[in-house]
């Protein structure tokens, strides 16, 4: 009796598995490729190509029709890194990267600080503090023009008059100034992006880090020292890489407000190879600038990674 059981048992299981159809197998549907096969052909077409035709095109003669070039191999990249135009424009756009980092990191963080502390009428803080970073370009671009106009027009003009400062200073035509103005500008407009980061990561930290130090006896200043601050370190991290990054790419504010003058005193490599390209018509040698000034892109990304990951290992010791 104990032996026929389990034969009757498996009898219809193994009748089962013989009339079970056999699973097909579809590497693509299983690995997902059929759900992102619409991305990947978007990005080959908008990306990969582009960065593959520019590649060619730098490495020949081409002007802006296309037509008429010939393969010239590295002669474009040699005339550029002895071009003095060019590592004028490179280090205007290095120079204009320095002054506007810092304070845009700073202003963000202090923005922040005060919005999340404030509870009056705060969401009139955050508007008001994040709403210039909605405005395009060509708006900033032309209200800072009406604000720091020379002459008698201008509103700072009138401002320093009102303190009895003597007027007509040469806000965009001076190049003690052209690039100062240039970055006052885009500290007021971008501002709001890393004001918005570091405010989402202030509301982020744990109440009761604070409430427990506060039943210590630390004081604010301590809480802001020891907690805040430590706490923000990896939000830190992402505003400096992401402004580092947006502020070399720099171009819109200086083509409106100044079309990189006085002198070319504030023209920017991204402008530089617009020149060269569109008003010069060798869209060849504007290829071979623009693969150097990624080059140098990747190297700073490829340094704040370095230096983030070594932080991070000291932390984790």
């Amino acid at each position: 009796m104990t032996t026929t059981a389990p034969a009757k048992t498996r009898a219809p299981a193994a009748a089962t598995a013989a009339t079970r159809p056999a699973v097909i197998r579809r590497p693509w549907t299983e690995h997902g490729l059929v759900f992102t096969a619409p991305f990947l052909a978007l990005y080959a077409l908008f990306l990969v190509w582009p960065v593959v035709l520019g590649l060619k095109m730098s490495l020949g003669s081409d002007n802006i029709t296309g037509r008429g070039g010939e393969f010239v191999g590295l002669d474009n990249y040699a005339e550029a890194l002895t071009d003095p135009g060019m590592w004028n424009s490179l280090w205007n756009t290095v120079w204009f990267t320095v002054l506007s980092t810092v304070p845009l990191v700073l202003t963000g963080l202090v923005f922040a600080l005060l919005a999340h502390g404030l509870r009056f009428v705060e969401w009139l803080w955050r508007l008001s503090w994040f709403a210039p970073f909605l405005l395009p370009s060509g708006v900033v671009g032309l209200l800072w023009l009406w604000i720091i106009y020379p002459a008698d027009f201008g509103f700072a003009d009138q401002l320093l008059a009102v303190f009895g400062l003597e007027p007509g200073i040469g806000w965009l035509t001076d190049e003690r100034y052209a690039m100062l103005s240039i970055v006052a500008t885009t500290v007021w407009w971008t501002v709001g992006f890393n004001f918005l980061l570091y405010l989402a990561a202030l509301q982020a930290i744990p109440q009761h880090l604070y409430e427990a130090a506060e039943l210590d006896g630390a004081g604010a200043w301590q809480r802001l020292r020891h907690i805040t601050l430590p706490m923000l370190r990896r939000t830190t991290g992402v505003v400096v890489v992401l402004q580092l990054l947006a502020s070399l790419k720099i171009f819109d504010q200086v083509y409106i407000m100044t079309q990189g003058g006085p002198d070319d005193s504030t023209r920017p490599i991204l402008q530089y190879v617009y020149q060269q390209g569109f008003t010069g018509y060798r869209i060849g040698y504007a290829s071979a600038v623009s693969y150097i000034f990624f080059a140098l892109i990747v190297l700073v990304s490829l340094i704040q990674l370095r230096l983030a990951r070594r932080s991070r290992q000291e932390n984790a010791r």
